[in-house]
């Protein structure tokens, strides 16, 4: 089967970086694989992306290494076997409150006797290789959403669910559980403490920690602190802070 190299590096102890696919264009998807991210994670959460577009937007990264991601809308199992079966080598789920929630994400992503997937599909098979059934458990990297102060407080509980590949702090949601401001990089006490307890409590625990990051300072720092697994920004904002940037350069010539 296909290596997943971005859980190779996790388990090196290695940062891995990547960014979102919200724009769900397969072209975009091409376009952001060749750029050199360890994977690209096509964002279903928050987009209009189904799972037809999301299978375009893998067929897409397949000319390259780099590793398909998908985030989730929920931690729902139904939705975790179909983007598992068309080619997903990475799950990101959202909003994980209680090592119930958790280790249900776990088992619905692994074959049996480790979860409860289901035996079936035919692009796993293509992309991953023929076998695809008995070695997927391996390869398939799970990601769980720490983003809500239900889950900063049993944050061991849940680090101590077997499976677990990476914790991913959503900071916008976690600083709205809180009731402070949104952003990258949030600077708030509170916040910074909640970031801080999620990130020692991984290691502790020997799993990886992500953050959303908003500028490759900021990626810096935070391998610098520890984490591993960092999408910067989106190929939307990558689209929008060129565009603007481009047009602020523009000399247009005075009128009289």
């Amino acid at each position: 089967m296909r290596k997943n190299i971005v859980k190779e590096k996790l388990q090196r102890g290695e940062p891995s970086i990547g960014t979102w696919v919200a724009i769900g264009n397969p072209l975009v998807a091409e376009i952001l694989s060749h750029a050199g991210f360890d994977w690209l994670s096509v964002d279903m959460e928050h987009n209009a992306i189904d799972i037809e577009s999301l299978q375009n937007c893998f067929y897409a990264m397949s000319t390259t290494d780099t590793v398909p991601f998908v985030r989730v809308p929920w931690n729902d199992p139904q939705i975790l076997k179909r983007v598992l079966d068309v080619g997903a080598y990475g799950v990101v789920i959202p909003n994980v409150k209680t090592p119930e929630e958790a280790e249900m994400a776990v088992q619905a992503c692994r074959y049996p006797p480790e979860g409860f997937r289901g035996v079936g599909g035919i692009r796993g098979r293509l992309y991953g290789g023929p076998d695809y059934f008995q070695k997927a458990n391996e390869e398939i990297a799970v990601i769980l959403m720490i983003e809500d102060t239900q889950a900063v407080r049993c944050i061991a509980e849940i680090c101590n669910v077997p499976g677990i590949d990476s914790l991913f702090i959503g900071p916008n949601d976690l600083a709205a559980s809180l009731g402070v401001p949104g952003g990258y990089d949030i600077h708030q006490p509170d916040h910074k403490a909640a970031v801080s307890q999620i990130l020692q409590t991984g290691k502790r625990f020997n799993i990886p920690v992500g953050i959303h990051c908003g500028s490759a300072e900021e990626v810096n720092r935070r391998i610098e602190e520890g984490f591993q697994w960092m999408p910067i920004v989106s190929d939307a904002r990558f689209l929008s802070s060129a565009v603007q940037s481009a047009i602020e350069q523009v000399k247009l010539p005075s009128l009289r």
